[in-house]
């Protein structure tokens, strides 16, 4: 970002400079707002390191609206900056007289575009510029916007463009009539007398007001459809130096024709018509689909509104009832004035008629809907009617499904008002099928319904499919404690995901754990580590399903071996979860800014012992004082009294049981062999995965921080064991300390064994990484440390209590 503001400013500086001599003080402005645009522009093509302004055009020779120019004039623009000499060639500098290109030489030199006419220029005429946006600078920035001027080889004003254009037709009855002129004009001779519409030979009412170069006239009244009209400018327009036009200027236009409904679903005066039916208005031309609502389409039953939705597509508009219509009731639908086509023109009056609702049965409704897709292949198909049926006459004959013209195999029941089509095998994916209840279908009066009832819907495109695994297929050194997922390729119905369709095995030998469910993601944890250097199999089912009931078409197998246990990670089971421990002593938190993020904390201590906390899951408060609050996002668990429970005893009790068992597993005689690399002093040390001892007993990290380097490896392990205390960071404001994770290192896999305490950046401030196991407590900070203190991993203690001030743990 700083190279890019220093191109910025540099490339002001070179453009005030070179530009200083052109601009005037009456140009600052400009100057302004043209580098604000060259601030914004963007480039053609993405080029690393490519900054700069937007070419702009600064100034024409002749000027916009210039007059009595000579017919040898060489026409000129003046650019901003250096342009690409390429780029300005005949189809990015146009002269046009009308809609006629003149042609001529261009060339282009110390930022000026020369255009030079093949052949003097017409007398009196008013030609037209353009240069595009073809234009590109040395950076190929381009410009923003064509630029385009124009400019008159005499003095005499002349009209160039009217609008509507002359013989325009279907101009909308709004029209707001304007003629463009060469040149400023005097106001004073723009008016009634000097610009006027006519209609066959009659003066139109109008409003005259004149602007910039535009004159406009504004009937008083809309125009008639169908007309022609006709425009004149007179010669007592004149210019502001005096100068009269030469002759007065004509031309024509004709309104078009005012939309009109052709016809209606149903027709006027029809009866026995569906209570579900959706009336539809057919029209003459494409209309406004924002004039036609429900203020503009409306049905009613005597004076009371029908409620609906109001739809326009393809030239025809609907209107579908919020619920099915009465039987035998005469309802009113009214297309009213405030219907426009896409001209703007109105319908010529409200268009109204009638229809009647009969009493015969029909289908309500089906399952899935018509134009249904996504669905699943087992679906079983149905259709509801608007009264109970002779079940007689619902069967193979009346209730038929196809796949194009095959007949689809498959059992009919009928039950209450609904019949059901129960396919005989899968449905095929990604197919249409079209259901069909005939006229043999009739209610228990002997009505029939009153014409076959047809609908369509489209099966599934795609079955359910494993994307990836993790560990993936093959997977060696997997970590003992690894938790297993796969995931899906769209969502899955999660309770279909469970431990019959997501297995793991050793050998014939299932492993126990526990299947969960989220997003597109099923997870295996299982319930103790995998043995060290095993192959396992994993399956996922048939029996896990999509959201829309597809099953996945085939059992998905993959396999994976695990590590040795010392390049493992322990296995912490319920302790997992837990961002503070504090064993049979409790937790303290000093300050406002504690949080333990994707975490919870424990004790097996009565919640008393839990000081200066909130439950970030339930609201419960745990002895907070204005000074001293700490959120938990994922729940506190101790023993009574409340809010304490015997159930969140039980869940602290459990973590303290893992907490030990994972203290044990990476202790010196559950990982022999660590060597201590700083006599005891790791501050200032790069270190690979490995196991480290500390061969006096403790372990410092104060003069400097420490940097783990996984090499790469996203499983690299690092324990480090001391039989007594681990300290990090030394006094004083600068005296924190870090362990850092560089080229793939994981704070999951950093494990601390501490033989007594751990005291971490006493003075506050800087980052702990990995799981802290100890003993005899962890402190994180000390009072009265404002500096946050962040640990991304666990501080777990075994009897005494945790501590901790304005503290962030984030739980890998």
């Amino acid at each position: 970002m700083k190279v890019i503001n220093s191109i910025k400013r540099s490339s002001l500086l070179r453009f005030g400079k070179s530009y200083s001599k052109i601009f005037n003080k009456q140009s600052f402005t400009a100057l302004l707002l043209l580098f604000f645009f060259a601030m914004g522009c963007k480039k053609v093509t993405e080029e690393t390191g490519l900054i700069g302004v937007c070419p702009i055009v600064i100034s024409t020779d002749p000027a916009n609206g210039a007059i009595n120019v000579v017919t040898s004039k060489v026409i000129s623009a003046t650019f901003n900056e250096g342009l690409n000499p390429a780029s300005v060639n005949a189809t990015t500098f146009l002269l046009k007289q009308g809609t006629n290109q003149v042609s001529g030489t261009i060339s282009y030199a110390n930022r000026v575009a020369t255009f030079t006419p093949s052949s003097p220029l017409l007398a009196n005429t008013v030609y037209t510029a353009t240069i595009t946006t073809g234009i590109r600078d040395s950076a190929r920035n381009a410009m923003k916007a064509n630029y385009v001027w124009s400019f008159n080889t005499g003095s005499t004003p002349i009209v160039v463009s009217t609008d509507p254009p002359n013989g325009a037709v279907d101009v909308p009855f709004n029209k707001v009539i304007t003629a463009t002129f060469s040149t400023i004009m005097d106001a004073a001779t723009i008016n009634a007398s000097s610009f006027m519409i006519r209609q066959a030979g009659v003066i139109v009412p109008g409003t005259i007001s004149y602007s910039g170069f535009v004159a406009t006239f504004t009937p008083t009244v809309p125009l008639p459809a169908s007309t022609v009209f006709t425009g004149t400018v007179t010669t007592a327009v004149k210019d502001v130096a005096g100068n009269a036009m030469a002759s007065n200027y004509n031309w024509s236009f004709s309104t078009g024709a005012a939309p009109i409904v052709t016809s209606t679903d149903p027709p006027n005066g029809a009866t026995n018509v569906l209570l579900n039916k959706v009336i539809t208005a057919s029209f003459n031309k494409t209309m406004d689909a924002s004039t036609i609502n429900t203020t503009t389409f409306t049905l009613k039953q005597g004076t009371t509104a029908v409620a609906g939705t109001v739809t326009y597509a393809n030239k025809v508009a609907s209107f579908t009832p919020s619920a099915l219509l009465s039987p035998n009731t005469t309802y009113t639908g009214t297309i009213s004035t405030g219907v426009k086509d896409s001209s703007g023109n109105s319908l010529a009056n409200n268009y109204v008629w009638t229809f009647t609702t009969g009493n015969a049965p029909m289908v309500i409704a089906t399952d899935p809907p018509n134009n249904a897709v996504n669905v699943p292949q087992n679906k079983v198909v149905t259709a509801s009617f608007s009264t109970a049926m002779d079940p007689s006459t619902i069967n193979g004959s009346t209730f038929i499904l196809k796949q194009g013209t095959n007949n689809v195999a498959g059992t009919v029941t009928y039950a209450g008002t609904t019949a059901t089509f129960t396919p005989s095998v899968p449905f095929t994916t990604n197919t249409v099928y079209t259901g069909t209840i005939t006229t043999g279908a009739k209610d228990l009066l002997g009505n029939a319904l009153p014409a076959n009832y047809t609908w369509s819907f489209t099966t599934t495109g795609n079955s359910p499919a494993v994307t990836s695994t993790d560990p993936t297929n093959g997977a060696v050194n997997v970590p003992i404690n690894k938790i297993v997922t796969a995931t899906f390729n769209k969502s899955m119905d999660a309770t279909t995901i469970n431990a019959l369709t997501f297995m793991i095995k050793q050998g014939t030998n299932q492993v126990f754990g526990t299947v969960t469910y989220s997003g597109t993601v099923a997870t295996f944890t299982p319930a103790q580590p995998f043995a060290a250097s095993t192959l396992y199999t994993a399956t996922i089912t048939t029996g896990a399903k999509d959201m829309n009931g597809n099953p996945l078409p085939a059992n998905y197998v993959w396999s994976f071996t695990t590590g040795s246990q010392t390049g493992t990670a322990p296995f912490l089971g319920s302790a997992s979860i837990m961002g503070a421990f504090g064993g049979n002593a409790g937790i303290t938190n000093q300050g406002l800014n504690t949080v333990i993020n994707n975490g919870a904390i424990a004790t097996t201590a009565a919640s008393t012992l839990i000081t200066g906390f909130h439950d970030g899951l339930t609201g419960d408060i745990y002895t907070e004082t204005p000074l001293n609050k700490g959120l938990v996002t994922l729940g506190i668990f101790t023993a009574p009294p409340a809010p304490g429970t015997s159930t969140s005893f039980n869940k602290a009790s459990n973590a303290s049981l893992d907490a030990i068992a994972a203290y044990n597993s990476i202790s010196p005689a559950g990982r022999p062999g660590g060597t201590d690399p700083g006599a005891g002093e790791l501050g200032g040390l790069t270190l690979p995965p490995g196991v480290y001892k500390a061969a006096a007993g403790t372990f410092k990290i104060t003069n400097g921080n420490l940097t783990l380097d996984a090499q790469g490896d996203p499983n690299a392990v690092w324990i480090f064991q001391t039989a007594a205390g681990l300290t990090v960071g030394i006094a004083g404001p600068a005296g924190a300390r870090s362990v850092n994770l560089i080229n793939g290192g994981q704070a999951n896999n950093v494990y601390w064994y501490v033989g007594s305490a751990a005291v971490i950046n006493a003075a506050g401030g800087g980052v702990m990484t990995g799981t802290i196991i100890s003993s005899q407590g962890v402190a994180l900070s000390t009072a009265g440390n404002a500096v946050q203190t962040v640990l991304n991993g666990r501080a777990i203690s075994l009897v005494a209590s945790v501590t901790m001030v304005n503290t962030t743990i984030n739980v890998p």
